[in-house]
């Protein structure tokens, strides 16, 4: 045997003395789904400025093209989310990208709308005081639905960045009013077999209130709109100290939670690499998640990267953060349930958390490393895989710099 093969006996011997299905795990591992944002494999950065990588995307098509790449060295991302202000062709065309997407094997994901981005929206989007903006929102909003058609997407992902800045500046209640009022028309217009996941924020753009400031707001707005509704977690999107495990084994709980966007923060919305500050919150949400699918709840989640990266190469950047997600969904599967179980009903307390602590610190690396080569991945490392490829360097020569300062935009 050569040491990979002796880590993973090693592994299986640990697995199988705790009662885990090594066949079942596995299955699991290959079922995850991870979709790439789009906008996150071109140049981004913080509201001061962004340091440029050369060769990162500059057209949808080299978005595409990183996408596959990326897919290529980890095979669980065949999915590409798309933001429709970004992912679009110069002459105003979706189906081009699809197709162009299924050429190389990939699919588009979440389709999300704008309510940020235009100088109309200065007071907000479809919570605006001005009749004239939420009505253009509106029509924004069912034109969206038609691009999901056109992109071949089932899943509108919905981010209002609208709030207030100052007290006394407009009527709290009247905005809860618009903000249903804007989401039944995204809502009516879905297709029967489209969905809409409703993100939330505390604060940012705007910072004295946030018109879906928590999950209860979104929770609430969409048990108001219906089935087809459901709230999406930014890991990035909490004050400090909340308890974000607690709040998804609610969300499944009630059958909504629809999906994620991962990322790490350590003050706020940080947009970090995920898995790298706090890799014990992501592995005890996968462990409420793995609990409510064997409880027989519904686990079909739309899980996503959204991640602003700045100094560490985007690429890079992105099959890390995959790679954690992986890790961390892992050690949640090999957790010895029923061991836990039994300490949870004796009340011990200390054996309880063993139980999950052993889990997380399982080193689960061969298995996955296995995982990925019945994948048929031509490496293990998807980071090595990547490297030695030479699409870094390939990217560079081909893609022109635009010689923008990095001070600025």
């Amino acid at each position: 045997m050569n040491n990979h093969q002796d880590k993973l006996k090693l592994l299986e011997d640990d697995l199988g003395q705790r009662g885990i299905d090594i066949a079942a795990v596995k299955a699991q591992m290959k079922r995850l789904v991870v979709e790439l944002p789009s906008w996150a494999v071109g140049n981004s950065g913080t509201r001061y400025g962004t340091f440029r990588d050369k060769g990162s995307a500059r057209t949808v098509w080299d978005k595409v093209d990183d996408c596959t790449e990326i897919q290529r060295v980890l095979g669980v991302c065949p999915v590409m989310a798309s933001h429709v202000l970004w992912d679009v062709t110069d002459d105003g065309q979706y189906t081009p990208v699809r197709k162009y997407a299924e050429e190389k094997g990939m699919k588009i994901g979440t389709v999300h709308p704008n309510t940020f981005a235009g100088q109309e929206l200065r007071f907000g989007s479809l919570c605006s005081p001005i009749e004239a903006v939420r009505q253009q929102t509106n029509e924004h909003f069912v034109d969206c639905v038609r691009i999901a058609r056109e992109m071949g997407s089932k899943v509108i992902g919905m981010w209002v960045a609208d709030g207030t800045s100052y007290p006394g500046q407009d009527n709290l209640r009247e905005r809860k009013h618009r903000l249903y009022e804007g989401l039944k028309v995204l809502y009516d217009a879905l297709d029967d077999d489209m969905s809409m996941v409703l993100e939330y924020k505390p604060f940012e753009p705007f910072f004295y209130t946030s018109d879906v400031q928590d999950w209860g707001m979104s929770k609430l707005m969409c048990d108001k709109l219906g089935d087809k509704a459901k709230v999406l977690v930014d890991l990035g999107h909490h004050l400090a100290g909340v308890n974000i495990e607690q709040i998804i084994s609610i969300l499944l709980d009630e059958g909504k939670l629809g999906g994620f966007h991962f990322n790490n923060r350590r003050y706020a919305d940080d947009d970090l690499i995920t898995g790298t500050v706090k890799p014990m919150e992501m592995y005890l949400i996968f462990k409420e998640i793995v609990d409510a699918g064997m409880s027989g709840l519904n686990t079909d989640i739309t899980y996503m990267l959204d991640q602003s990266h700045n100094i560490e190469p985007s690429i890079e950047g992105i099959i890390y953060s995959v790679m954690n997600i992986q890790t961390a969904h892992t050690k949640a599967l090999t957790v010895d349930r029923k061991a836990l179980a039994a300490a949870q009903a004796e009340n011990d307390v200390i054996l309880a958390n063993k139980t999950v602590m052993d889990a997380f610190n399982t080193d689960v690396e061969p298995l996955i490393a296995q995982v990925r080569s019945e994948l048929g991945l031509s490496d293990a490392n998807p980071l090595r895989n990547y490297r030695d490829g030479g699409w870094a360097k390939k990217i560079a020569a081909e893609r022109e710099d635009d010689g923008i300062n990095t001070l600025g935009g």
